[in-house]
């Protein structure tokens, strides 16, 4: 069980809130520990390589029992052109983290080419932006008086525009992607003293291994990058059984241990869940975060199946764009 949360401490994590406000980017990508069902959120070439239309939904919350920690939604809308070559994506979050409110939303447009055999290379940009909210009157702080948490509530907007490179083949895929270039200039001198916007790099990467004709493991990372900040490493290693159920656990280096797991309902539908335990000094305080996804597939048809094998190439022939039910 975790510790209570007493007054004083109460005050402590206010404090640390209100401090991790004042080092994000504002456009800091939430962090997801399903980033494998995530793709298209922080890059922009992914939202084309998807075989149809994909809507997706997640709720995370972080560091559940300490008052002001960090929740967020997300709404994601992939659809791919009749073309085969470009797609377009939707991507609205709902970011809240003690006295800030942040809410992103921004259009990805992708362009992909064929490489060589099977494997594509796809180009994407993003544009939108970001509406933050800072309410000084929630929380409590250690000192009151400190100019930093002085003066009125704060709300602007600020615009985005990024970029990503996605690579992919049957079995195995590879991202870059930077979500905002417009660092420079934005702040008035005001938003500085809260809000530091600097780069921010995404890089992701899994691999799909065959072990029989119904299980395949799928172990995957993403490594983060903030200016000025502690590189973020991701690891997670996933087994899928009779092409329906996910079952693995993921780790994030310094911060965090997680359990998840996966249910393809339909043709149409799956379901996602994911529990992390913290094993930094958060781990005493809190009960630790879940988080949950749902996608639903928009015209999507037959049986679903693992990603095919060579032997089922040559017998069926080319094989789908992306095959179903995707991992990434």
């Amino acid at each position: 069980m975790p510790k209570t949360i007493g007054s004083k401490t109460y005050r402590w994590f206010a404090l640390m809130l209100l401090g991790a406000v004042g080092i994000c980017s504002a456009q800091k990508e939430p962090q997801y520990t399903q980033y494998m069902y995530n793709i298209g959120s922080f890059n922009a070439g992914y939202v084309g390589s998807v075989e149809t239309p994909e809507i997706s939904g997640l709720y995370r919350a972080q560091w559940v029992d300490i008052p002001g920690a960090p929740t967020t939604m997300r709404l994601g809308v992939n659809v791919p052109f009749a073309n085969e070559r470009s797609g377009l994506g939707l991507n609205v979050v709902l970011d809240q983290l003690g006295p800030s409110k942040q809410t992103y939303a921004n259009l990805s447009y992708s362009y992909q080419v064929n490489l060589s055999g099977n494997t594509k290379l796809s180009f994407g940009m993003v544009a939108g932006g970001s509406f933050l909210n800072l309410d000084y009157s929630e929380g409590s702080f250690v000192d009151p008086s400190d100019p930093a948490i002085l003066g009125e509530n704060y709300s602007n907007f600020y615009p985005t525009l990024g970029a990503g490179l996605f690579m992919y083949d049957e079995d195995w895929y590879l991202g870059l992607s930077v979500p905002n270039f417009l660092t420079e200039g934005l702040y008035n001198e005001e938003v500085a003293t809260i809000v530091e916007d600097n780069y921010q790099f995404h890089f992701i990467g899994g691999y799909v291994f065959e072990i029989s004709d119904r299980t395949k493991f799928k172990p995957a990372f993403l490594i983060n990058y903030l200016q000025g900040s502690p590189v973020t490493v991701n690891l997670s290693a996933n087994f899928q059984f009779i092409d329906a159920l996910t079952i693995g656990g993921s780790y994030r280096f310094d911060n965090a241990v997680s359990g998840l797991a996966g249910f393809q309902v339909s043709n149409t539908l799956f379901v996602g869940y994911s529990y992390d335990y913290n094993t930094n000094g958060l781990g005493e305080y809190t009960g630790g975060s879940h988080e949950a996804i749902l996608k639903f597939y928009i015209g999507r048809e037959g049986p679903t199946r693992g990603p095919r094998t060579k032997k089922d190439k040559k017998l069926k022939g080319k094989p789908k764009q992306i095959d179903s039910p995707r991992f990434f």
